[in-house]
């Protein structure tokens, strides 16, 4: 998988946790995945396509994380991942891969996004949209763990 593909998501949500919730994320090593397990409790799927580029993309957050990100966004606390930490994940999910979208676009590359999906809950399961590998690459803070997943057809 083209490195130059996956660096912008990359780019795009080390850059949104910190503007927006105002949380600095490390990034771990490159893997392969090879189950379709989320790596945290909240995940956030967004399906892309267009003439050089069909794929998926999603992030996913540790409950601890999630509910800090929501906390340090809207100035409120919560306790338990609720509807309003699901739509959060979304917005964020939609941040990170417009983001991305920008940077791709500016190298030639377009693709359109749909609407993201949001699953939650221990062990869930990401389904991405095409059948190419999964590349996952973990990030950590504080106040846990997010995790972005990315698959494009080959």
């Amino acid at each position: 998988m083209n490195a130059e593909y996956i660096n912008p998501f990359l780019t795009s949500l080390l850059e949104v946790m910190k503007t927006m919730a105002r949380i600095e994320l490390q990034p771990g090593q490159v893997e392969v995945k090879e189950d379709s397990l989320a790596k945290g409790d909240i995940s956030g799927l967004i399906a892309m396509d267009g003439p050089e580029l069909k794929g998926s993309f999603s992030v996913s957050f540790d409950e601890a994380l999630g509910l800090k990100t929501y906390s340090n966004m809207l100035g409120e606390e919560i306790k338990t991942i609720d509807e309003q930490v699901t739509d959060m994940v979304g917005e964020i999910t939609n941040m990170v891969s417009g983001g991305a979208k920008k940077i791709l676009g500016e190298k030639g590359f377009e693709f359109e996004m749909a609407s993201p999906e949001v699953v939650k809950g221990k062990n869930h399961v990401i389904k991405h949209k095409v059948d190419g590998p999964k590349l996952l690459i973990p990030f950590t803070c504080d106040f846990g763990q997010a995790v972005i997943e990315i698959s494009f057809e080959e």
